[in-house]
């Protein structure tokens, strides 16, 4: 029993030690007295259990969703992207099928044929220029300037040499770069899908297209080494102003090959190929050299050059090109070019062109002319020049077809035909030395009419009688109308054409002064037979034409030439224009040490002013003037054309031997004494009706489209085409500095004692026993 001061709790009974084994013995709720009447109103142990289990597997998922967040969304974006790669593979996959099947069979592709240039190169071998769509040769990698394609690749494609056509890594890198810039910055192109570009399929910037570059470029990668891709790509790429290629661009914008440009060069030229016709040197020089050094920092960072081979580029002054072609060469090349085709028609092949230009003669021409027009061009009005030179064969050496091809192309020395002036007498001397005229014969300077023109020397006087060579030296226009109606304007054309002048020649009287139009080539080539004895000088400027591996497809032959005078006559013409330069109009043509003839010519107005002359080495013409024909300030042809002429032949003379000029020293023929008049053949001339024909009728007026010297007034105007019915134009103004003669003038005035062209007794005059008695 217990006692009362005792509680009352219950005490249950424990056990203090421990199994031996260590294990711990304790009693649950489910051991004790009561426990399966309890367990009526709660579950059983096991559902227990497994409830609690649902319940931790809850929420241990919604540990993991609140906890493990971020790698689920990663697991199931790396899920959809491989789904939508998939997806995405199978359509490219189909695009390509698509868009390849359209294209040809890769059987059938194949380069296509680069246009054909012409290169055109002078007798020393040097090259002029390049003529055709690509604007140069196409030069083998091992023969450009190393510069170049490191260059090119640095800027444009840094694995050219490691990808299979396409460039993964850069086109992840340039989409990137664009994405971020907001614009197109860059381009993921290489440089064989460049090349597949320019030479198959249209800049047009489409799917189907760039899927085709792409197949094509896999075809070249396949078909071509990467040296061969390169070359390819260098030849063929643009660079600006109409040049195709490293060499139509190197010896555009520095004139010189791409065998020779130095890093600096390098550098601009691949920078152009970006924007080509924005970065050009010629447009924008300070933006093609910023592109540049942007250039030279790419090639550092590849490798190629030192930091101190970046200074010294850097250092070098920006290249200053012209915004066209220039040098007096690329007149040269234009005519070449419509040579080349009236020989051998169409070109289809690469040429090579050697001319018969010296580009010593080229140079030293084209500075006579530039200097001669910078010195005194302003001064003189005058804006345009041109100069032509040939040698005996009629071989040109240098031509120069105006001050400045990059201001204009036209070519002057060839395409222009303007009035020779005075420039023309020599084949109006030539014609009357043919029909028996002599340098000493006698004609009367005086006042004279042909039908209604009367031509007036340039200061408006009169030297009475003078022989034909002193009239030729002061240029005298009344001299030289004199003769052409002695032996007939047909005459002076027939011998002109037979020199060398293709042009058409009016048949009047005012072609003793030059009113016919006529090119400055021709003209002084026909010029040329009274330098080499007499025979007819062709002007030709193309002496062979080959392939690039030196196949013969042309070459001319000029060897035997016909004689158009006679040696005669050659020695008389000699005579009388060696004067023009010793002591007449040409005075500042004359040449230190050697012997020099020539003619000069002014037209009315001073619109044309020319110098033709020649020495035994060659003969030159040299024409000043407009080309919208204005007057210059008194500028005649022994002024300003003289002068240049002269500068031109002393510099093309230098350390050549003085020699004579070729048709031998002029003799003068001996006079033929007339028989004295006795009083037996006086009456035997009476009884026999004849005569001794003392004095020999003047040529009756040549019949062509209208009586000329007669009933119509003669051509006008200082372009020879002028209607019928004005006056004359008087032609030359032969002395430099004397004003300027009157346009012609129809006599108002006293009637001029002589009168040339008019009828005249024609016939025999008989000498009579009267006529001796009266002396006469």
């Amino acid at each position: 029993m217990a006692s009362k001061g005792k509680s009352r709790e219950r005490v249950e009974p424990s056990f203090g030690g421990s199994d031996e084994d260590g294990s711990e013995i304790r009693i649950d709720a489910g051991d004790r007295i009561g426990a399966r009447g309890q367990s009526r109103n709660k579950a059983s142990p096991g559902k227990a259990t497994a409830r609690e289990r649902g319940n931790g597997r809850k929420r241990k998922e919604k540990q993991r969703s609140s906890g493990g967040g971020l790698a689920g969304f990663i697991s199931r974006m790396i899920y959809w992207c491989v789904v939508l790669g998939i997806w995405g593979a199978i359509g490219v996959a189909g695009i390509v099928f698509y868009y390849g099947a359209r294209m040809p069979s890769a059987s059938s592709w194949s380069i296509p044929e680069r246009p054909p240039n012409i290169k055109i190169v002078s007798v020393e071998g040097t090259v002029i220029a390049n003529r055709g769509a690509t604007g140069g040769e196409a030069l083998a990698l091992e023969d450009m300037s190393p510069f170049i394609p490191q260059a090119v690749i640095a800027i444009e494609d840094r694995r050219f040499y490691s990808h299979y056509g396409i460039d993964p890594l850069g086109l992840a890198r340039a989409i990137a770069t664009n994405l971020v810039s907001g614009r197109m910055v860059q381009g993921g192109s290489t440089l064989t899908q460049q090349l597949a570009k320019n030479m198959f399929l249209s800049p047009e910037r489409t799917l189907e297209r760039k899927v085709q570059e792409v197949l094509l470029s896999f075809w070249l990668e396949h078909e071509y080494t990467k040296d061969q891709i390169l070359t390819m790509y260098l030849n063929r790429v643009y660079f600006g102003s109409n040049a195709y290629g490293v060499e139509a661009a190197s010896r555009r914008y520095f004139n010189k090959s791409a065998r020779d440009v130095n890093l600096g060069e390098a550098a601009l030229l691949a920078g152009l190929l970006k924007a080509p016709s924005r970065l050009s040197p010629a447009r924008d020089p300070e933006a093609a050299e910023a592109r540049a050094q942007v250039v030279l920092g790419a090639m550092r960072e590849e490798g190629f050059i030192t930091d101190d081979e970046v200074k010294t580029a850097m250092t070098q002054s920006p290249t200053q090109a012209k915004r066209y072609w220039s040098g007096a060469g690329q007149y040269v090349a234009d005519m070449v070019v419509e040579e080349v085709k009236s020989l051998v028609g169409e070109v289809k092949e690469d040429l090579v062109v050697e001319t018969t230009i010296d580009m010593t003669l080229e140079k030293k021409a084209e500075a006579a002319i530039s200097e001669s027009i910078d010195a005194e061009g302003k001064k003189l009005n005058v804006s345009q020049a041109a100069l032509v030179s040939i040698d005996g064969t009629g071989a040109i050496r240098a031509l120069v077809g105006g001050k400045d091809y990059a201001e204009s192309q036209f070519n002057r020395a060839v395409k222009a035909k303007r009035q020779p002036g005075s420039a023309f007498k020599p084949f109006v001397y030539a014609s009357a030395m043919e029909m028996g005229l002599r340098p000493d014969s006698v004609r009367n300077d005086a006042p004279i009419r042909i039908g209604n023109w009367t031509p007036e020397n340039y200061d408006q006087k009169f030297r009475g009688p003078v022989t034909l060579a002193g009239a030729m030296a002061e240029s005298l226009n009344t001299i030289a109308a004199q003769l052409v109606m002695e032996v007939g304007p047909d005459h002076v054309i027939k011998l002109a054409h037979r020199l060398g002048i293709e042009s058409d020649l009016q048949s009047n009287a005012s072609i003793a002064l030059g009113t016919s139009e006529v090119s400055l080539l021709e003209l002084t080539a026909a010029y040329a037979p009274f330098m080499n004895g007499g025979y007819k000088a062709t002007p030709h400027i193309v002496r062979r034409i080959t392939t690039p591996e030196g196949k013969a497809v042309y070459e001319n032959d000029y060897a035997d030439p016909p004689r158009v005078l006679s040696e005669g006559v050659i020695s008389e013409m000699n005579l009388m224009m060696k004067g023009v330069i010793e002591n007449g109009t040409g005075k500042k043509a004359r040449i230190k040490g050697w012997e020099a003839a020539g003619k000069s010519g002014t037209t009315q107005s001073f619109r044309d002013a020319l110098f033709v002359g020649y020495t035994s080495n060659l003969t030159t013409g040299v024409w000043f003037g407009n080309d919208d024909g204005s007057s210059m300030k008194k500028v005649t042809g022994g002024g300003l054309p003289a002068k240049a002429w002269h500068d031109f032949m002393t510099t093309a003379h230098t350390g050549l031997t003085p020699a004579p000029l070729n048709g031998g020293t002029y003799v003068e023929p001996a006079i033929e004494q007339e028989p004295q008049s006795t009083l037996g053949t006086i009456i035997s001339d009476v009884l026999s009706g004849g005569g001794e024909e003392r004095y020999p009728a003047q040529p009756q007026p040549q019949q062509q489209g209208g009586d000329v010297g007669l009933a119509a007034p003669m051509p006008s105007g200082d372009m020879g085409t002028i209607p019928q019915g004005g006056p004359m134009p008087p032609g030359d103004i032969p002395m430099d500095g004397q004003p300027e003669e009157p346009d012609g003038a129809i006599l108002e005035g006293p009637v001029p004692p002589g009168e040339v062209g008019g009828p005249v007794p024609s016939g025999r005059r008989r000498t009579t026993l009267l006529d001796i008695i009266m002396g006469q």
